[in-house]
Formats: C-alpha cells, sequence, structure tokens
C-alpha cells in the first residue's frame, strides 16, 4: 500500500466508525394516537366476547353451598361448557349436565337472579330423601361435600312430605306439582330438567322448596375461586367473651385478614 492510499484510509475511517454507530442504534418508534385506539378497541371486543360467551364472574353471598363455597368467595364460571352442540365442537368441548355438577343458573321463580347448586337428580332419576339423605333410583348416595349444620325440625326438607304441609318458604305451585308428582315416597325428574340441592342441606332453598331447573335455565359451571373475601357466614359459630387482654391488630394483620387468602386459585370440585 503507498503512502497516499493509507493517509486516505486513516482520513476515512472516523467516517466509517461514525457510519457504523449511526446504523447500530435502536431507533424506537412510538404508536400513534389511531395504533393505540385500535389495540384498546381489539382489547375491549375480545374481554367483551369472553364476558359474554366464556366465561363470567359471580359472588358467593349466601351460606348454602358451605363448605364447598363460603360466603364472599368469587367465582368464574364456564358459559360455554353446557353449550348445545354444532359446528364448533371440535373447538368447544360441550358436556352434558351431570349428577354432582354444580351449576348456576336462572333462578326458576326469578330469572332476573342467579343461583348456584349442585345437581343431585337428572331426567329420569327417582329421587328420595330419607332423615335428608338423598337415594337415586334406590340407592343411597355419597355425598362427602354434604354438610348437616344443626337447625330446627323440618320434615319438608328431609323428605317428600305425603300430607298436608304448610310452609311460607315453599312455593305454592311447587307444592301442588309435588303432591300430584311423588309416588310411594319418590320423585321422578322429568325430561330437560334438573333437581338442584345446597351443599349445606339444612340452611338452603333448593329444589326441596321450589322445584325443578329447566335445561335452558342453567348459565355454566363455576370452575375456580379467583378471590375471596372473608365474610361471616349466617351460621358461624359464636363464641362467648372472656376476659383475656387483647391487643389492637397491626395493619399487616388487617391486611392478611381482609381475604381468604388460601382459597385464591382453588379449583371447584
Amino acid at each position: 500500500m503507498t503512502t497516499e492510499e493509507v493517509v486516505a484510509t486513516a482520513a476515512a475511517a472516523p467516517a466509517i466508525a461514525r457510519a457504523a454507530a449511526h446504523h447500530s442504534h435502536t431507533h424506537l418508534v412510538f404508536p400513534n394516537l389511531l395504533d393505540t385506539f385500535r389495540s384498546l378497541l381489539s382489547i375491549i371486543v375480545i374481554a367483551l366476547f369472553v364476558l359474554t360467551f366464556v366465561v363470567q364472574p359471580f359472588r358467593i353471598p349466601s351460606e348454602s353451598m358451605e363448605r364447598t363455597l363460603l360466603v364472599g368467595d368469587f367465582l368464574l364460571v364456564n358459559k360455554s361448557v353446557y353449550g348445545t352442540p354444532g359446528a364448533w365442537h371440535w373447538l368447544l368441548p360441550y358436556e352434558q349436565v351431570s349428577r354432582g355438577d354444580v351449576i348456576v343458573f336462572h333462578f326458576p321463580l326469578d330469572p332476573s337472579d342467579h343461583v348456584v347448586k349442585r345437581v343431585v337428580g337428572v331426567p329420569g332419576d327417582h329421587i328420595r330423601l330419607q332423615n335428608g339423605v338423598v337415594c337415586i333410583n334406590g340407592q343411597k348416595q355419597s355425598e362427602p361435600f354434604a354438610i348437616f349444620e344443626g337447625s330446627y325440625q323440618d320434615s319438608f326438607r328431609d323428605q317428600f312430605p305425603a300430607k298436608l304441609y304448610t310452609d311460607p318458604g315453599v312455593d305454592t305451585h311447587w307444592w301442588m306439582q309435588m303432591r300430584h308428582d311423588v309416588q310411594n315416597g319418590e320423585l321422578v325428574v322429568p325430561p330437560g330438567k334438573y333437581f338442584v340441592l345446597g351443599d349445606n342441606r339444612n340452611h338452603s332453598r333448593d329444589s326441596r322448596y321450589w322445584g325443578f331447573v329447566p335445561r335452558a335455565n342453567v348459565v355454566g359451571l363455576p370452575f375456580f375461586i379467583y378471590f375471596s373475601l372473608h365474610e361471616p357466614s349466617a351460621t358461624d359459630a359464636t363464641t362467648l367473651p372472656d376476659d383475656r387482654l387483647g391487643h389492637e391488630k397491626s395493619p399487616l394483620d388487617r391486611v392478611m385478614d381482609f381475604a381468604r387468602w388460601s382459597r385464591m386459585f382453588r379449583v371447584i370440585h
């Protein structure tokens, strides 16, 4: 290399270095207002689709499903699982409502209300109540989820009464229908309907008091507890006051007592 070429190369080196540094920088491109609006609109549309057709949140207000579901539990309900099979059956695995399922449904006496109970009788089942114990098709059912807390005597709750019975909590139309439908102490579930009970059997107003749940009223299957507030239940045991000295809870204790953290992300069975 000649002296002139060396001088030319040395002179060009700073320019080459600047060009390389320029090309090595990462350029940040900020979205304009229209792109941001499109992204937000897409998210909103997807969220509305999911909440309308796939899942829906609910909150438990009463103790009728203890200990499976507690007052203050927040649920996600799968609304598509019981859909009618069709062209999309390969994408959405529809299921039949089965005995033992916990379901959310429109209350038959007031469809604007949502209720959650457990299915104990499906179409064709012969149901008998023996002192509160459920018998299906002649066999006593093993129900580990059911609890029987102390309560007042109620023959209507523990069996299908054969005699005249008056109770303001019993729907009149259901009472008349049941007197006709119960044969030899058994109630047969008609086609397209379900017999449901609360897991807290002595503290639940369910099919024993107002009748069957039509298939068209079923909303979905609760599958997940995503949060749970620490709220009292009407059936909580009360304790007598004592003379032990106490102290104010710390801010951290108040935060920890705010919710039932151990119930978060629990699968419902």
